[in-house]
Protein backbone atom coordinates (compact mmCIF):
# COMPACT_ATOMS: atom_id res chain seq x y z
CA UNK A 1 0.00 0.00 0.00
CA UNK A 2 2.61 2.47 0.83
CA UNK A 3 4.47 2.04 -2.46
CA UNK A 4 1.64 2.24 -4.55
CA UNK A 5 0.51 5.72 -2.56
CA UNK A 6 4.25 6.78 -3.07
CA UNK A 7 4.05 5.72 -7.12
CA UNK A 8 1.14 7.62 -6.85
CA UNK A 9 2.14 10.68 -5.38
CA UNK A 10 5.18 10.53 -7.79
CA UNK A 11 3.27 10.35 -11.20
CA UNK A 12 0.69 12.80 -9.61
CA UNK A 13 3.70 15.47 -8.64
CA UNK A 14 4.99 14.74 -12.27
CA UNK A 15 1.35 15.52 -13.95
CA UNK A 16 1.54 18.80 -11.80
CA UNK A 17 4.96 19.73 -12.65
CA UNK A 18 3.53 19.70 -16.15
CA UNK A 19 0.05 21.46 -15.60
CA UNK A 20 2.49 24.52 -14.01
CA UNK A 21 4.94 24.30 -17.45
CA UNK A 22 1.72 24.37 -19.91
CA UNK A 23 0.48 27.13 -17.79
CA UNK A 24 2.56 29.26 -17.66
CA UNK A 25 3.61 28.77 -21.22
CA UNK A 26 0.46 29.55 -22.24
CA UNK A 27 -0.06 32.68 -20.71
CA UNK A 28 3.52 34.09 -20.85
CA UNK A 29 3.40 34.13 -24.90
CA UNK A 30 -0.43 35.96 -25.19
CA UNK A 31 -0.20 39.23 -26.12
CA UNK A 32 0.10 42.45 -23.67
CA UNK A 33 1.95 43.51 -20.73
CA UNK A 34 1.12 42.54 -17.12
CA UNK A 35 2.33 45.65 -16.03
CA UNK A 36 0.05 47.78 -18.06
CA UNK A 37 -3.16 45.68 -17.13
CA UNK A 38 -2.24 46.42 -13.47
CA UNK A 39 -2.03 49.84 -13.67
CA UNK A 40 -4.56 50.69 -16.17
CA UNK A 41 -5.36 53.97 -16.92
CA UNK A 42 -2.96 55.43 -14.37
CA UNK A 43 0.38 53.73 -16.47
CA UNK A 44 3.41 55.72 -16.41
CA UNK A 45 6.96 55.21 -17.32
CA UNK A 46 8.32 55.02 -14.09
CA UNK A 47 5.20 53.21 -12.13
CA UNK A 48 5.57 50.67 -15.36
CA UNK A 49 9.55 49.98 -14.16
CA UNK A 50 8.72 49.56 -10.22
CA UNK A 51 5.87 47.43 -10.91
CA UNK A 52 7.95 45.18 -13.39
CA UNK A 53 10.63 44.79 -11.23
CA UNK A 54 8.18 44.24 -8.11
CA UNK A 55 6.96 41.35 -9.71
CA UNK A 56 9.75 39.97 -12.03
CA UNK A 57 8.39 41.20 -15.41
CA UNK A 58 11.09 42.66 -16.45
CA UNK A 59 13.33 39.09 -16.27
CA UNK A 60 13.76 36.82 -18.88
CA UNK A 61 10.79 34.09 -19.73
CA UNK A 62 13.15 31.38 -17.78
CA UNK A 63 14.06 33.57 -14.80
CA UNK A 64 10.21 34.27 -14.46
CA UNK A 65 9.61 30.74 -15.10
CA UNK A 66 11.77 29.93 -12.58
CA UNK A 67 10.43 32.45 -9.92
CA UNK A 68 6.80 31.24 -10.35
CA UNK A 69 7.62 27.10 -9.52
CA UNK A 70 9.60 28.67 -7.07
CA UNK A 71 6.61 30.98 -5.19
CA UNK A 72 4.65 27.12 -5.51
CA UNK A 73 7.05 25.25 -3.93
CA UNK A 74 6.39 24.52 -0.63
CA UNK A 75 10.15 24.41 0.37
CA UNK A 76 11.57 27.04 -1.27
CA UNK A 77 14.45 29.42 -2.09
CA UNK A 78 14.48 33.60 -0.94
CA UNK A 79 16.93 35.78 -1.63
CA UNK A 80 18.20 38.56 1.51
CA UNK A 81 18.33 41.76 -0.68
CA UNK A 82 15.34 43.16 -0.73
CA UNK A 83 15.96 44.60 -4.31
CA UNK A 84 15.22 40.96 -5.40
CA UNK A 85 12.17 39.22 -6.44
CA UNK A 86 12.07 36.52 -4.17
CA UNK A 87 13.25 38.15 -1.33
CA UNK A 88 11.42 36.82 1.98
CA UNK A 89 8.25 39.03 2.74
CA UNK A 90 5.91 38.56 5.14
CA UNK A 91 3.13 39.96 3.32
CA UNK A 92 3.72 37.73 0.34
CA UNK A 93 4.89 34.33 1.87
CA UNK A 94 4.01 32.87 5.24
CA UNK A 95 7.20 30.97 5.73
CA UNK A 96 9.15 29.00 8.04
CA UNK A 97 12.87 29.53 8.08
CA UNK A 98 14.96 26.15 7.60
CA UNK A 99 18.85 27.23 6.78
CA UNK A 100 20.35 29.72 5.27
CA UNK A 101 23.69 29.79 2.99
CA UNK A 102 25.12 32.98 2.14
CA UNK A 103 22.61 35.32 0.65
CA UNK A 104 20.17 32.53 0.49
CA UNK A 105 17.05 31.15 2.44
CA UNK A 106 15.52 28.09 2.88
CA UNK A 107 11.85 28.42 4.15
CA UNK A 108 8.98 25.87 4.38
CA UNK A 109 6.03 27.76 3.01
CA UNK A 110 2.37 27.59 1.85
CA UNK A 111 2.46 27.99 -2.14
CA UNK A 112 2.18 31.25 -2.87
CA UNK A 113 -0.37 32.05 -6.00
CA UNK A 114 0.61 35.80 -6.75
CA UNK A 115 -1.72 38.65 -6.75
CA UNK A 116 -4.47 39.46 -8.83
CA UNK A 117 -4.16 42.22 -11.74
CA UNK A 118 -7.65 43.37 -10.72
CA UNK A 119 -8.17 43.16 -7.08
CA UNK A 120 -5.79 45.98 -5.90
CA UNK A 121 -2.97 43.68 -4.59
CA UNK A 122 -5.75 40.74 -2.98
CA UNK A 123 -3.64 37.42 -2.93
CA UNK A 124 -4.92 35.04 -5.31
CA UNK A 125 -5.07 32.23 -2.41
CA UNK A 126 -7.66 34.71 -0.98
CA UNK A 127 -10.01 34.81 -4.06
CA UNK A 128 -9.59 31.21 -4.57
CA UNK A 129 -10.72 30.78 -0.66
CA UNK A 130 -13.76 32.97 -1.22
CA UNK A 131 -14.88 31.06 -3.98
CA UNK A 132 -13.68 27.21 -4.05
CA UNK A 133 -15.98 26.50 -0.96
CA UNK A 134 -19.27 27.72 -2.49
CA UNK A 135 -18.22 25.39 -5.95
CA UNK A 136 -17.18 22.73 -4.03
CA UNK A 137 -20.86 22.51 -2.04
CA UNK A 138 -22.61 22.82 -5.78
CA UNK A 139 -20.29 20.30 -6.91
CA UNK A 140 -20.86 18.06 -3.99
CA UNK A 141 -24.93 18.73 -3.87
CA UNK A 142 -24.95 18.31 -7.97
CA UNK A 143 -23.09 14.51 -7.47
CA UNK A 144 -24.66 13.22 -4.81
CA UNK A 145 -28.09 13.77 -6.77
CA UNK A 146 -26.40 12.55 -9.90
CA UNK A 147 -25.56 9.36 -8.00
CA UNK A 148 -29.00 8.50 -6.03
CA UNK A 149 -30.95 9.36 -8.73
CA UNK A 150 -28.87 7.25 -11.50
CA UNK A 151 -28.12 4.07 -9.26
CA UNK A 152 -31.53 3.93 -8.16
CA UNK A 153 -32.68 4.55 -11.69
CA UNK A 154 -30.37 2.34 -13.34
CA UNK A 155 -31.34 -0.46 -11.32
CA UNK A 156 -34.91 0.24 -11.64
CA UNK A 157 -34.29 0.33 -15.64
CA UNK A 158 -32.15 -3.20 -15.26
CA UNK A 159 -34.92 -5.03 -13.70
CA UNK A 160 -37.56 -3.85 -16.27
CA UNK A 161 -35.16 -4.18 -19.55
CA UNK A 162 -36.91 -3.74 -22.88
CA UNK A 163 -40.44 -2.91 -21.03
CA UNK A 164 -42.06 1.12 -20.77
CA UNK A 165 -39.95 1.97 -18.27
CA UNK A 166 -36.86 0.87 -18.87
CA UNK A 167 -37.47 2.76 -22.54
CA UNK A 168 -38.68 5.68 -20.53
CA UNK A 169 -35.50 6.39 -18.66
CA UNK A 170 -33.28 5.74 -21.39
CA UNK A 171 -35.13 8.44 -23.37
CA UNK A 172 -34.63 10.78 -20.00
CA UNK A 173 -30.71 9.81 -19.70
CA UNK A 174 -30.34 10.90 -23.62
CA UNK A 175 -31.79 13.82 -23.61
CA UNK A 176 -29.75 14.29 -20.54
CA UNK A 177 -26.38 13.50 -21.99
CA UNK A 178 -27.07 15.81 -24.88
CA UNK A 179 -28.69 19.07 -23.68
CA UNK A 180 -25.76 21.51 -23.40
CA UNK A 181 -25.29 22.88 -19.47
CA UNK A 182 -25.82 26.18 -20.61
CA UNK A 183 -28.96 25.62 -22.37
CA UNK A 184 -30.24 23.37 -19.44
CA UNK A 185 -29.71 26.27 -16.88
CA UNK A 186 -31.26 29.00 -18.92
CA UNK A 187 -34.16 26.78 -19.47
CA UNK A 188 -34.37 25.85 -15.53
CA UNK A 189 -34.13 29.86 -14.62
CA UNK A 190 -36.80 31.12 -16.40
CA UNK A 191 -39.19 28.25 -15.73
CA UNK A 192 -38.64 27.82 -12.63
CA UNK A 193 -37.21 30.89 -10.92
CA UNK A 194 -39.55 32.90 -13.32
CA UNK A 195 -42.93 31.30 -14.32
CA UNK A 196 -43.32 29.76 -11.64
CA UNK A 197 -41.92 31.60 -8.97
CA UNK A 198 -45.14 32.43 -7.49
CA UNK A 199 -45.08 28.42 -6.43
CA UNK A 200 -41.43 27.50 -5.87
CA UNK A 201 -39.96 30.56 -4.29
CA UNK A 202 -37.02 30.23 -6.20
CA UNK A 203 -35.20 32.61 -7.60
CA UNK A 204 -33.45 32.85 -11.27
CA UNK A 205 -30.17 33.81 -9.71
CA UNK A 206 -28.72 33.64 -6.47
CA UNK A 207 -25.66 32.75 -4.34
CA UNK A 208 -25.42 30.63 -1.04
CA UNK A 209 -24.55 33.87 0.63
CA UNK A 210 -26.42 36.90 0.16
CA UNK A 211 -27.09 39.99 2.17
CA UNK A 212 -29.89 40.63 4.18
CA UNK A 213 -32.46 43.26 3.35
CA UNK A 214 -30.87 45.80 5.24
CA UNK A 215 -27.49 45.23 3.42
CA UNK A 216 -25.83 44.82 6.55
CA UNK A 217 -25.51 41.05 6.93
CA UNK A 218 -24.48 37.57 5.22
CA UNK A 219 -26.98 34.95 5.00
CA UNK A 220 -27.45 31.20 4.24
CA UNK A 221 -29.96 30.57 1.31
CA UNK A 222 -29.82 27.16 0.89
CA UNK A 223 -32.71 27.14 -1.86
CA UNK A 224 -30.33 29.09 -4.36
CA UNK A 225 -28.79 25.66 -4.34
CA UNK A 226 -31.14 23.71 -5.79
CA UNK A 227 -31.27 25.00 -9.54
CA UNK A 228 -28.01 25.35 -10.28
CA UNK A 229 -27.56 21.74 -8.52
CA UNK A 230 -30.06 19.64 -10.26
CA UNK A 231 -28.62 21.48 -13.48
CA UNK A 232 -24.91 20.81 -12.85
CA UNK A 233 -26.35 17.08 -12.05
CA UNK A 234 -28.24 16.49 -15.20
CA UNK A 235 -25.61 15.10 -17.36
CA UNK A 236 -23.41 13.02 -14.86
CA UNK A 237 -26.97 11.77 -13.88
CA UNK A 238 -27.74 10.50 -17.08
CA UNK A 239 -24.34 9.03 -17.66
CA UNK A 240 -24.85 7.27 -14.42
CA UNK A 241 -27.97 5.28 -15.28
CA UNK A 242 -26.76 4.23 -18.73
CA UNK A 243 -23.53 2.80 -16.63
CA UNK A 244 -25.49 0.90 -13.58
CA UNK A 245 -27.74 0.11 -15.95
CA UNK A 246 -25.37 -1.64 -18.41
CA UNK A 247 -22.76 -2.95 -15.58
CA UNK A 248 -25.61 -4.43 -13.54
CA UNK A 249 -27.57 -6.54 -16.54
CA UNK A 250 -23.77 -7.82 -16.73
CA UNK A 251 -23.69 -8.88 -13.21
CA UNK A 252 -27.00 -10.63 -13.32
CA UNK A 253 -25.45 -13.00 -16.12
CA UNK A 254 -22.97 -14.09 -13.89
CA UNK A 255 -22.54 -17.72 -12.26
CA UNK A 256 -22.45 -16.43 -8.91
CA UNK A 257 -26.00 -14.78 -9.51
CA UNK A 258 -27.56 -17.91 -10.78
CA UNK A 259 -26.21 -19.67 -7.80
CA UNK A 260 -27.79 -16.71 -5.51
CA UNK A 261 -31.23 -17.67 -7.15
CA UNK A 262 -31.12 -20.92 -6.86
CA UNK A 263 -30.51 -21.03 -3.23
CA UNK A 264 -33.57 -19.54 -2.97
CA UNK A 265 -32.54 -15.45 -2.32
CA UNK A 266 -34.82 -12.62 -3.35
CA UNK A 267 -34.40 -10.45 -5.81
CA UNK A 268 -34.11 -7.72 -3.48
CA UNK A 269 -31.31 -9.39 -1.35
CA UNK A 270 -29.42 -10.58 -4.59
CA UNK A 271 -29.33 -6.80 -6.02
CA UNK A 272 -28.67 -5.70 -2.30
CA UNK A 273 -26.10 -8.08 -1.46
CA UNK A 274 -23.94 -9.50 -4.70
CA UNK A 275 -24.99 -6.80 -7.60
CA UNK A 276 -24.66 -3.50 -7.00
CA UNK A 277 -21.56 -3.92 -5.07
CA UNK A 278 -19.93 -5.35 -8.03
CA UNK A 279 -21.85 -3.37 -10.62
CA UNK A 280 -20.40 0.12 -8.84
CA UNK A 281 -16.76 -0.23 -10.55
CA UNK A 282 -17.68 1.66 -13.46
CA UNK A 283 -20.18 4.08 -11.85
CA UNK A 284 -17.03 5.03 -9.57
CA UNK A 285 -14.68 5.98 -12.35
CA UNK A 286 -17.35 8.36 -14.11
CA UNK A 287 -18.26 10.01 -10.78
CA UNK A 288 -15.05 10.53 -10.11
CA UNK A 289 -14.36 12.11 -13.86
CA UNK A 290 -17.53 14.07 -13.02
CA UNK A 291 -16.70 15.50 -9.90
CA UNK A 292 -13.41 16.78 -10.79
CA UNK A 293 -14.70 18.46 -14.36
CA UNK A 294 -17.70 19.95 -12.34
CA UNK A 295 -15.29 22.01 -10.58
CA UNK A 296 -14.27 23.41 -14.20
CA UNK A 297 -17.40 22.78 -15.54
CA UNK A 298 -19.66 24.92 -13.64
CA UNK A 299 -18.24 27.79 -15.35
CA UNK A 300 -21.50 28.25 -17.24
CA UNK A 301 -23.70 27.58 -14.62
CA UNK A 302 -22.49 29.15 -12.23
CA UNK A 303 -22.09 32.46 -14.57
CA UNK A 304 -25.95 31.90 -15.59
CA UNK A 305 -27.11 31.69 -11.99
CA UNK A 306 -25.41 33.98 -10.34
CA UNK A 307 -23.33 31.72 -8.23
CA UNK A 308 -20.03 33.41 -6.76
CA UNK A 309 -17.83 30.52 -7.02
CA UNK A 310 -14.68 29.46 -8.82
CA UNK A 311 -16.23 29.15 -12.33
CA UNK A 312 -17.82 32.86 -12.17
CA UNK A 313 -14.55 34.25 -10.75
CA UNK A 314 -12.68 32.40 -13.96
CA UNK A 315 -14.98 33.88 -16.41
CA UNK A 316 -14.54 37.38 -15.04
CA UNK A 317 -10.83 36.55 -14.62
CA UNK A 318 -11.23 36.20 -18.17
CA UNK A 319 -12.88 38.91 -19.19
CA UNK A 320 -10.16 41.33 -17.59
CA UNK A 321 -7.43 39.21 -18.77
CA UNK A 322 -6.30 39.12 -14.46
CA UNK A 323 -3.61 35.90 -15.57
CA UNK A 324 -2.63 35.26 -12.02
CA UNK A 325 -6.61 34.42 -11.12
CA UNK A 326 -6.91 32.28 -13.88
CA UNK A 327 -3.59 30.53 -13.37
CA UNK A 328 -3.94 29.51 -9.84
CA UNK A 329 -7.62 28.34 -10.87
CA UNK A 330 -6.42 26.05 -13.44
CA UNK A 331 -3.53 24.83 -10.90
CA UNK A 332 -6.30 24.57 -8.21
CA UNK A 333 -8.54 22.03 -10.67
CA UNK A 334 -5.84 20.16 -11.90
CA UNK A 335 -4.54 19.57 -8.23
CA UNK A 336 -7.71 18.09 -6.94
CA UNK A 337 -8.65 16.35 -10.03
CA UNK A 338 -5.56 14.54 -9.80
CA UNK A 339 -6.44 13.57 -5.70
CA UNK A 340 -9.59 12.56 -6.37
CA UNK A 341 -8.36 10.37 -8.96
CA UNK A 342 -6.03 7.98 -6.23
CA UNK A 343 -8.81 8.18 -4.14
CA UNK A 344 -10.51 6.59 -6.56
CA UNK A 345 -8.05 3.94 -7.27
CA UNK A 346 -8.51 3.07 -3.34
CA UNK A 347 -12.01 2.74 -3.34
CA UNK A 348 -11.69 -0.09 -6.59
CA UNK A 349 -10.21 -2.25 -4.06
CA UNK A 350 -12.92 -1.62 -1.13
CA UNK A 351 -15.82 -2.46 -4.08
CA UNK A 352 -13.40 -5.51 -5.41
CA UNK A 353 -11.06 -7.36 -3.55
CA UNK A 354 -10.04 -8.71 -6.97
CA UNK A 355 -8.11 -5.42 -7.83
CA UNK A 356 -4.39 -5.31 -6.63
CA UNK A 357 -2.31 -2.29 -5.77
CA UNK A 358 0.39 -2.84 -8.37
Amino acid sequence: MINYLLNKISYALLTLFGVVTVIFLLFNVLPGDPAQMMLGQNEDSEQLAIVKQKYGFDKSISTQYFYYINDLLPVSFHSKKQSDYTFLKAEKYSAIRLFSIGNTITVLKFPYLRESFTKQGKKVSHVLAETLPNTFVLAVTAIIIAMILGILLGIVSALYKDRWLDKAIQIFSTFGMSIPSFFSAILFAWFFGYILHEYTDLEMTGSLYELDDFGETMHIKWKNLILPAIVLGIRPLAVVIQLMRNSLLEVFNQDYIRTARAKGLSEFQIIKKHAVKNALNPVVTAISGWFASMLAGAVFVEYIFGWNGLGKEIVNALNTLDLPVIMGSVLVIATMFVMINIFVDLVYVWLDPKVKLE
